[in-house]
């Protein structure tokens, strides 16, 4: 039996499951003037009339250096974007996919650079400005490419992205960094030097590094001297870091992977728990949006389509992030638009994996069946219309 507890919000009420003691409140706490979100984040809102705000493009032409030709570099797919705020615009990184291949995990793919004074409305680069080369990251990148970025910002202006490197035999998680989302620098597998290169042939991705507002800005938090992020497909797992770029997995007692969160028998995430964007500290705790798939057949929430990815919320504790605190029980964005269940993954995708802070809200990007982009607002004050 599902165990519930009900919010009390200002615009409904929100079940969840109770990992923890602590309370949370509807109280939105200022910093210098600026809305710090509360658990869980809602509602998010599709603007209308704006949905998608990134299609595939078959008119745009890149010469690939590997391949040597002129190729159509974002005609068959763009989907699974990262965001970050650059000079008072929001910035959207997001996947773009050729027609080099059949079916997903198949073609290869680049990232696209999108920039928006009002988050709804995009501006394109004709090129992309991440993808493979005859660079250090070539045999992990290649023929596969560049997937699923996530983007934080440091306090020093350095924009930290964590993105997996696909070559078509396993998928890595990676660390890039940019002043300026444009010109970036590869430093290579997040755990490359973890625990003398345990990880480094492991299965990683999907990293969402913990953020907090801070003077209005979204920045990278510290907890306790370090940085940390949640990472995971499969389950949620932690990692620390002292530089930003060399990641160390936290294990457990008996020196593996320490399971933070994990699917759910009966629940929309019971396939899968994958991390999404930047975490967020507030008060009450560490915001995890996630993306969790349904498992088809026994086992799965009948609420929900088979093997649909919706959007969940989960709480840790603030000064120890491994503890879980609470785990929203109904997801708070699922596909439901015709856009968000047609494309590569017809079973229906909202995958949430950009969240910025920008004019007093809160813009999330997400991937559409593995085909388009979209955007959802939360708003932290409630008497604003998006």
């Amino acid at each position: 039996m599902k165990t519930n507890c009900l919010l009390l919000l200002l615009s409904g009420a929100v079940a969840c499951s109770a990992c923890g003691e602590k309370k949370t409140t509807r109280d939105v706490s200022a910093d210098a003037g600026h809305y710090v979100p509360v658990f869980p984040m809602e509602p998010f809102i599709r603007p209308e009339a704006v949905n998608p705000v990134i299609s595939p493009n078959d008119a745009t032409r890149f010469f690939d250096p590997l391949l040597q030709d002129s190729i159509a570099w974002e005609s068959n797919d763009t989907f699974n974007p990262a965001a970050a705020v650059l000079n008072d615009e929001i910035v959207v990184l997001y996947r773009a996919e050729d027609q080099s291949g059949k079916g997903i995990g198949q073609r290869t793919s680049r990232l696209g650079y999108a920039s928006s004074g009002d988050g709804l409305h995009f501006t394109r680069r004709s090129t992309p400005v991440f993808y493979p080369d005859n660079d250090s990251q070539k045999e992990l990148e290649w023929p596969g490419g560049c997937e699923d970025p996530r983007i934080a910002l440091s306090e020093n202006g350095l924009y930290v992205m964590l993105y997996t490197q696909w070559n078509r035999q396993l998928p890595r998680l990676a660390v890039a960094t940019s002043p300026d989302l444009v010109h970036w620098t590869k430093h290579g597998p997040a755990f490359a030097k973890a625990y003398d290169g345990r990880f480094y042939n492991e299965f990683s991705k999907s990293a969402s590094v913990i953020t907090r507002l801070k003077n209005g800005k979204q920045v990278i938090a510290e907890i306790k001297g370090r940085y940390w992020m949640y990472w995971g497909e499969k389950a949620v797992y932690a990692a620390t870091s002292d530089n930003l770029t060399d990641w160390y997995p936290v294990l457990d007692e008996n020196n593996r992977l320490k399971v933070l969160y994990a699917p759910r028998e009966g629940y929309f995430d019971s396939e899968l728990t994958e991390c999404g964007p930047p975490a967020v500290l507030t008060e009450q705790g560490i915001v995890l949006l996630y993306n969790g798939k349904n498992k088809a057949g026994t086992g799965g929430d009948t609420d929900y389509t088979a093997n649909a990815y919706c959007a969940g919320q989960a709480l840790f504790d603030a000064e120890e992030p491994t503890q879980l605190l609470q785990v929203s029980d109904k997801p708070f964005l699922v596909p439901q638009e015709s856009f968000e269940k047609s494309g590569q993954y017809p079973a229906g995708t909202v995958f949430i994996e950009g969240l910025v802070y920008f004019q007093n809200k809160w813009f999330l990007y997400y991937g559409c069946a593995d085909s388009r982009v979209a955007v959802a607002i939360y708003n932290p004050k409630y008497n604003e219309k998006i």
